[in-house]
């Protein structure tokens, strides 16, 4: 039987090792999953509210348990991983308290006596999510799924298994029925027959493009719904009216938290040439600010990356970029899975910190003289999940907003992830969008009904 092993990034000690599921194994999850949706669908709203707010109440009940399962297998800094745990409360709270209108019944007029829009769920729905943020980014598909009717089957990155089985722990502990919500511990060379599965009805994806475009392509040779939120390399607009100090903060926020490894973090700064000298110099004090260190320590920022080769994949691409020319300001160096936080000055469209994304605590700077050129830059990214920008002119700002091939424009704010806002890109950053009512509306069966007497 194959297991797979956890190993804690910090200090390279091995935590844990889990058997992974057989072939038998998967089939009669998936089996148990599908037979109990046609119960779970029977249930009423107020029951499912009822037993979201459990959800939510456990997660904060516990936060500190759980939190601590993420930092040891990702490095996530302890500070950010109860964070996180407490915004997945948030979202459970959230749907608890709105799925019910967000799914009502739409009614439209027209020549019949009566016609109108439902929402139904659609069954069991695969969740494939990564290990960067291991409870977010699942409980913002979790929430809405399960509260509009469906039925969660979770195939999480392998170094954060133990946080996939805390997160089917969560449901369990807020009385939710058995296999409404299950973890399969399996490798990425059992997602296609789970996708094959015909009891499997759809599939969600938060991931790479390679992987993206893998589990899309299966999707769509057996006809099934995707949603995909992929790679993100996010630019950073600051004008030359800008409030410098609010926005250096944000800045520093927007590339390092999580230890840059986000897919919606700031990783390209467009400045304007006539404040950037300033701007950087003001900004790098900051960066030296950063505490790094143990990721169990309450007052560690930046802590190593998931994992020791992803810190050589962001060491070979600022070496490229140095070699082409760009300039190392601040860091640059590597010792294990930590990467020191690196600013890069001088870099061009050609260089691997502009086109290619940085998941890492590694910030690139690029000056422009117009607004257009900054523009321009901006949409010049293969990908396309959201933008920032910093202005004194906010009105001037939101008239530029629609010149950006984005699925988000954040006007003196880092790109985030909101339960009431729609989430999720364009271009190579994927398509769909999680969260919102747009969100729940994505894995549900828009039935028309038409009544004549």
């Amino acid at each position: 039987m194959a297991t797979t092993t956890s190993i804690n990034p910090y200090n390279g000690k091995e935590l844990k090792s889990y058997k992974n599921h057989t072939k038998k194994e998967i089939s009669e999850i998936i089996d148990k999953a599908d037979k109990r949706f046609y119960s779970w669908r029977e249930t009423s709203f107020a029951e499912r509210k009822k037993l979201m707010l459990a959800a939510a109440a456990e997660l904060k009940k516990n936060k500190r348990e759980y939190a601590k399962t993420m930092t040891l297998e990702m490095g996530k800094p302890i500070s950010q991983a109860i964070a996180e745990i407490e915004k997945c409360a948030w979202v459970c709270e959230y749907y608890a308290e709105n799925a019910e209108k967000q799914l009502e019944n739409e009614v439209i007029k027209t020549d019949a006596h009566k016609s109108y829009v439902s929402y139904e769920p659609l069954g069991v729905v695969l969740a494939i999510m990564p290990w960067n943020y291991p409870f977010w980014q699942v409980f913002r598909f979790a929430a809405p799924a399960l509260m509009a009717g469906n039925i969660g089957i979770l195939k999480h990155a392998s170094n954060v298994f133990g946080s996939a089985l805390n997160i089917e722990k969560v449901f369990k502990r807020a009385g939710f029925p058995e296999n409404c919500f299950t973890t399969l511990l399996v490798g990425s060379e059992a997602v296609e027959e789970i996708i094959e599965n015909e009891k499997v009805k759809a599939v969600t994806l938060t991931g790479s493009g390679p992987a993206g475009s893998s589990v899309a392509s299966i999707a769509g040779k057996n006809i099934k719904k995707t949603v995909l939120e992929l790679g993100g390399s996010n630019a950073l607009v600051v004008m030359k009216d800008c409030d410098m100090d609010k926005t250096i903060d944000t800045c520093v926020q927007a590339r390092f938290q999580n230890t840059g490894q986000s897919c919606i973090a700031g990783k390209r700064l467009l400045i304007d040439e006539s404040v950037a000298d300033e701007f950087i110099e003001k900004m790098l004090i900051k960066v030296r600010e950063l505490k790094s260190g143990d990721p169990m320590d309450e007052e560690t920022y930046v802590g190593t990356l998931a994992r020791e080769d992803l810190a050589k994949d962001l060491e070979k691409q600022v070496n490229a970029s140095v070699k082409a020319g760009a300039k190392i300001v601040i860091g640059g160096k590597r010792q294990g899975a930590y990467f020191e936080p690196t600013v890069l000055t001088k870099v061009s469209e050609e260089m691997a910190a502009f086109k290619e994304e940085t998941f890492g605590p590694a910030l690139s700077v690029t000056t422009f003289k117009t607004v257009g050129e900054a523009i321009a830059l901006s949409n010049s990214s293969k990908f396309g999940l959201g933008v920032s920008i910093f202005t004194k002119n906010i009105e001037e700002a939101e008239k530029l907003a629609f010149q950006f091939d984005e699925g988000a424009v954040f006007i003196n704010e880092l790109v985030k992830s909101d339960p009431r806002l729609p989430f999720g890109g364009i271009k190579q950053s994927g398509y769909g969008r999680e969260l919102s009512e747009h969100g729940i509306r994505e894995f549900v069966n828009r039935k028309t009904v038409f009544i004549n007497k």
